[in-house]
């Protein structure tokens, strides 16, 4: 599969932006995780794939960096407030959906990688470890890119992506990262 067919996909998912990187271009920040740790999202250590539980900011990086490719996604969503958390919220969930179904489609080509959402992992509610199971999901679970410590701005200008979308919209970030 080429970038350009991966790209293609990507914007049939609904993305407004794709584009693939070296992995070695992507700008990580450990001064982001304590963002973590305030909890405003409410899944700090109550999510497999949040902090501390993710692994730490290093870990995170390592992951990432253990491939060569990441194929970074972007999608705007219209928010008439930006303090609106139920309209931010429903725009991480279709964002995320769409790199769900985008990653199922590469996997099947035998396109193998690691995916970073636009927010922490939700494919289960609650996340099965506040109820003591394993992971249900284990191979599609997702940190988000907050959880892997990346400076979101500056990847978007790598990317030749715009990081401020203008008044009442909302840029979302997210990738897949492989070989």
């Amino acid at each position: 599969m080429t970038y350009e067919e991966m790209i293609a996909w990507a914007e049939e998912e609904g993305f407004s932006a794709a584009a693939v990187v070296d992995t070695d271009q992507i700008v990580f920040d450990p001064s982001f995780r304590p963002y973590c740790a305030e909890n405003l999202c409410g899944q700090y250590g109550a999510n497999y794939s949040c902090p501390p539980d993710c692994g730490s900011p290093e870990e995170m990086k390592q992951r990432i960096l253990n491939h060569k490719k990441a194929l970074v996604l972007q999608s705007i969503w219209q928010v008439a407030d930006y303090g609106d958390t139920v309209a931010i919220k429903q725009a991480k969930k279709g964002h995320n959906a769409a790199q769900l179904r985008l990653v199922k489609r590469l996997r099947g080509t035998g396109v193998d990688g690691v995916i970073v959402g636009a927010s922490g992992c939700a494919l289960c509610s609650p996340c099965a470890q506040t109820l003591g199971q394993p992971c249900k999901f284990p191979d599609l679970k997702y940190s988000c890119m907050s959880a892997y410590c990346i400076f979101v701005k500056k990847l978007a200008d790598v990317c030749q992506m715009e990081y401020t979308c203008g008044d009442g919209l909302l840029g979302l970030f997210g990738m897949y990262v492989f070989d």
